[in-house]
């Protein structure tokens, strides 16, 4: 290259003999070396960069795949089908009413002559409610006296004939027929004697009936008369009405479901809502001992003291009427799966696998039903198990927490021999139970 060419390149020629020429070179080359080593700086760095980049997409994709291999795992919480232990109680609505109660009408037609008792007045039994005036039984009373004491003036007078005739027959003064004829006559008298004096004893037992008396002891709960009001034997309107209030009765309608499980005597607990905080103890007296065709109940009597009075006949109650144990399985509702083939429930077994079984359910009581068939009290249940959770699933399952009973510690501690917990009774809601 002449001297030209690198004068247009802006090369200066080194010249070997040339001093200035020969530190010229020397800094050329420490500029290359550097330079070389700045690339493979630059080098390096870009080979670490790559090499981050590439242990750092395959920490994420580790990382992403168990990441999505344990979202992919289903947890679930299990729960055992339980015997039923602690009974059952259901709670039926009911009227009060006295164990007896009589609308008390008149036998006597007349007029009220005087009442003694009012509505509210409690009466022992045999005592006088009210007094009637019946002057026409009281005129047909004597009428049937005079016709009895002409029957019995006959009578006499019959027996005396046949005497006579007898003793004339005994002289053949008289034919066979004629004393026959007089002991005929004696006979007849003495019928007619005796049906007067029944007519007799019958207007006096009517005219007894001027007295109403109480059939027994209880408190005036209607009075529909007042002095002066005529009162028609046989109406349909009662003089009176008499309730025993001591003690009472409620009858109620036990579903055919139940029905097989009330026994007379079987203790029970009766509540008003007004009354607050008592519960009277009651006893199933009767039972139907049927089912009613129509509604599919049984009719069951229960009887209850009320020496306080303070229920009163007509009011409206509630019922709690504690069942014998079924011994059947019960679980919460919350494991079912209502599925269009048919009710199942999820079973998990050792490994984890579920498979969905058929179930045949029983009395639903809320909260729990009965499995009649199905399952079995070691079998581990699902609880809310997921619409997509299929037969063959594997999950990852853990027994859910049991609550402790509400109330329960203090309402052992409190029962005594007058007070009865119901069905989830708190201790603050424990109420004396009146015997």
């Amino acid at each position: 290259m002449t001297e030209q060419r690198h004068s247009a390149l802006g090369i200066h020629v080194i010249d070997g003999d040339d001093p200035d020429a020969h530190g010229e070179l020397l800094k050329r080359r420490e500029i290359l070396r550097r330079s070389k080593w700045a690339a493979l700086v630059v080098l390096v760095l870009l080979a670490l960069g790559a090499g981050r980049t590439v242990l750092s997409r395959a920490a994420n994709a580790e990382t992403l795949k168990s990441g999505t291999a344990e979202r992919a795992v289903q947890y679930v919480l299990t729960t055992s089908a339980k015997l039923d232990s602690g009974g059952q109680t259901t709670l039926l609505p009911g009227s009060l009413q006295g164990n007896m109660q009589s609308p008390i009408s008149a036998r006597a037609s007349g007029y009220l002559k005087r009442w003694t008792r009012d509505i509210g007045s409690r009466v022992a039994k045999g005592e006088l409610l009210a007094e009637i005036d019946t002057p026409e039984i009281d005129q047909q009373l004597s009428q049937a006296v005079a016709a009895r004491d002409q029957a019995a003036a006959s009578l006499d007078l019959a027996r005396s004939t046949v005497a006579r005739w007898e003793a004339l027959r005994q002289k053949d003064v008289v034919s066979q027929q004629e004393l026959d004829e007089r002991r005929s006559a004696s006979t007849q008298a003495r019928a007619n004697l005796a049906a007067a004096e029944a007519n007799v004893q019958r207007l006096r037992q009517l005219e007894q009936f001027k007295r109403i008396v109480a059939p027994f002891a209880g408190v005036i709960t209607r009075r529909n008369v007042d002095v002066g009001d005529l009162i028609d034997a046989g109406a349909a309107r009662p003089l009176f009405v008499l309730t025993q209030t001591d003690p009472l009765r409620v009858s109620i309608n036990v579903p055919q479901a139940n029905a097989n499980r009330i026994k007379p005597g079987q203790n029970v607990v009766v509540t008003q809502a007004e009354l607050r905080g008592q519960r009277f103890a009651g006893q199933v007296a009767r039972t139907a001992a049927s089912i009613d065709a129509s509604t599919r109940t049984m009719q069951v009597d229960i009887v209850l003291a009320n020496r306080d009075g303070v229920l009163l006949p007509g009011a409206y109650v509630q019922v709690e009427l504690p069942m014998a144990l079924s011994g059947a399985l019960t679980v919460p509702t919350n494991v079912l799966l209502f599925r269009a083939e048919g009710t199942r429930v999820a079973v998990v077994d050792g490994a984890g696998k579920v498979s969905l079984r058929p179930v045949k359910l029983g009395r639903n009581r809320g909260e729990s039903v009965e499995i009649v068939d199905g399952v079995s009290a070691s079998d581990r249940l699902v609880l809310n198990p997921a619409d997509s959770l299929g037969d063959g699933d594997v999950v990852k399952a853990s027994a859910a927490p049991t609550a402790p009973a509400a109330g329960a510690a203090p309402a052992a501690a409190s029962g005594g021999a007058g007070s009865v917990a119901g069905p989830g009774a708190t201790a603050s809601a424990a109420a004396k139970v009146v015997p």
